[in-house]
């Protein structure tokens, strides 16, 4: 069982796969070489599932940030008998910039230390544990480090001082005076490929200044936000950038799995794969902190993944494995303990499968912020866009199990009801774009009959408020979309009535929102839910109450760590962080409320 809080940890990525480094030095979860692929380091999630450690003798204090405008994390350690940096990155691809930042990545984690004052003793601990700590694997001496071999897993460990072998586990302590620097860097191939070479302390220290020229060009190119709390919008950026994976333009939801929404409870579920919700609202706020150019590959992608699923008159899956697979079949780890006793440990994601009508208007929403992106679309990606408008224009009267995935019985979820008139309204304005002008007047009268229904049946009289599903009196934060996708004007009464009800009775002690109070068919009480508290922030903004807004936002910003990260969740009953992290939806959040701010800010200093 991990004891470290899920705040201690440091993201790292190629824009392929993800490590997760704690402030004490530990790579305790390492997928290879794909986000979703199974871990080699784990100890995240058990203490037998695998690690790799660099820490000085005696440390006093630690602090740790990104250099610069990138992915690339510095720890400085401060010992009794001086100090030393470790410098973690995970390598993108030799002279990859700007668009092509995740090209050629080796699939190679480098971690380089140096000594800056004094002597400082260093141990480092390389202990690989693949297949989510399966496998024990072979350690073997060689020419420029060791080998660690062991199922379909074969690892090269560059070193250039001698470490010693005891089982399955190496270790070195190693004696560092002001001025030395030593870099240690773990290459991965799979059994079947040309096994990888190792690397001179000459080439880590290049490498690692290529991956922060890479990510510097990158942020250069992309990122313009000039508002409020640029450094947090900015670093948002980088983080859901970190989350796409180069090779398809997916978006992963978060890069790691089982992390609970309750500590020791059992809602822990696998994020490690593309939501089209999650990416699509992902690019949007890309749109805001950086530049969304990556856009029409995550286009693509989603055409190629699951066009034949609409051309076939299926339903629009809800989510996808990062190179398109579909079938995302859950199963369960019982060899892991999971963090903080949280258990069951899962892979695969048993929502795979479930009918979630709000997808269809996601993705046509995202189309309609990036039309720039469509005119040089092939055709199939064009026609696949106007099919998930039909789909959703066939489907919009049927249940489903909503945004938040209830694994209860199907029901007339408001936001769904509302996601599909979002599909009619964006597909409309895109209809030149996507050559289908002829199918207007039917998505204007689809349109039409969706908003009657969502104004007849989706406003409760005893909430006093727009509620989570028709006939329900429940509240629900998704409800706060109403006039963030523009379909109620932000100082509608109704609007303004069912945000002052979730701002009363949906929130907990310190005014941070719950998705939902209702029950949802699993065990325990779930945290509070940091994108919707900036939900909470956004419609206030578009109401023009920008001072509350601001309040809003920076309770749920409090809650970014100190690399500026954010989880899903926060406790109920106190400040930790829960849920898979870092978590694409929060930053989204922030983003596009700090974005709603600024903008109506601006707009009343104009009025003025």
């Amino acid at each position: 069982m991990s004891s470290e809080p899920i705040a201690a940890y440091a993201l790292l990525s190629d824009c392929r796969s993800a490590a997760l480094v704690s402030a004490a030095g530990s790579v305790d979860w390492l997928c290879f070489p794909r986000f979703d692929s199974p871990s080699v380091f784990g100890r995240l999630l058990g203490g037998e599932a695998g690690f790799w450690s660099i820490r000085p003798a005696g440390v006093q204090s630690s602090s740790r940030r990104y250099l610069g405008p990138t992915m690339v994390l510095e720890t400085v350690h401060t010992c009794p008998g001086g100090s030393v940096t470790v410098t973690d990155a995970l390598v993108l691809g030799d002279g990859a910039r700007g668009h092509d930042l995740g090209a050629q990545a080796p699939g190679v984690l480098l971690r380089q230390v140096s000594c800056t004052r004094g002597e400082v003793d260093v141990d480092v601990v390389f202990a690989p544990r693949p297949e989510y700590g399966l496998i024990t694997p072979l350690l073997y001496d060689a020419d420029g480090g060791f080998l660690a071999r062991g199922g379909a897993d074969v690892m090269a460990f560059s070193t250039a001082v001698p470490f010693e072998f005891s089982g399955d586990t190496a270790r070195a302590r190693v004696t560092l005076r002001a001025g030395d620097v030593q870099g240690f860097a773990l290459h991965h191939r799979h059994s079947w490929q040309d096994w990888p070479s190792f690397w001179t302390q000459a080439e880590i220290a290049r490498r690692l200044a290529d991956t922060l020229e890479g990510w510097s060009s990158w942020s250069e190119l992309h990122q313009g936000y000039r508002g409020p709390w640029k450094d947090l919008v900015a670093t948002s950026g980088r983080i859901l950038q970190a989350l796409s994976y180069y090779p398809t333009g997916a978006i992963v939801a978060a890069p790691t799995t089982s992390l609970p929404e309750v500590a020791g409870g059992t809602r822990n579920w696998d994020y490690r794969y593309t939501w089209i919700r999650d990416a699509s609202m992902t690019l949007q706020a890309l749109w805001v902190a950086a530049c969304p150019d990556e856009a029409g590959n995550f286009f693509r992608f989603m055409a190629s993944a699951a066009a034949s699923q609409l051309a076939g008159g299926a339903d629009l899956q809800i989510m996808y494995g990062v190179g398109g697979e579909r079938d995302l079949s859950e199963r369960e780890l019982p060899r892991l303990p999971g963090w903080a006793d949280s258990s069951p440990v899962r892979v695969g994601n048993g929502a795979w499968n479930q009918r979630q009508l709000d997808v269809y208007g996601e993705l046509l929403d995202a189309a309609a912020t990036l039309p720039q992106f469509l005119a040089d679309m092939e055709p199939e990606t064009r026609r696949f866009l106007a099919d998930a408008a039909d789909a959703a224009a066939a489907r919009w009267q049927s249940t489903d199990q909503g945004i938040w995935e209830v694994r209860g019985a199907p029901r007339h979820y408001l936001h769904s009801k509302l996601m599909c008139w979002v599909a009619m309204d964006r597909a409309i304005t895109l209809a030149e774009v996507l050559h289908a002008a002829d199918k207007v007047p039917y998505w204007t009268g689809v349109r039409a009959r969706i908003e009657d229904s969502i104004r007849t049946n989706g406003w409760s009289v005893a909430a006093n408020a727009y509620t989570q599903a028709y006939g329900y009196d429940e509240l629900d934060a998704s409800a706060l979309m109403l006039s963030i996708v523009g379909f109620l004007p932000p100082d509608d009464p109704g609007m303004l009535a069912t945000i002052e009800a979730i701002e009363q009775r949906l929130t907990d002690s310190r005014g941070l929102v719950f998705r939902y109070l209702g029950e949802d068919g699993f065990p325990g009480e779930e945290g509070t839910f940091l994108l919707c508290t900036f939900w909470l922030a956004q419609a206030l903004a578009l109401a023009g109450h920008t001072e509350r807004a601001r309040v809003v936002f920076e309770r749920a910003a409090a809650f970014a760590t100190d690399l500026g990260l954010m989880a899903e969740q926060v406790s109920r009953d106190g400040d930790e962080l829960l849920g898979n992290f870092p978590q694409a939806f929060s930053h989204v959040g922030l983003v596009n409320a700090a974005w709603a701010i600024h903008t109506a800010e601006e707009r009343m200093a104009r009025r003025r």
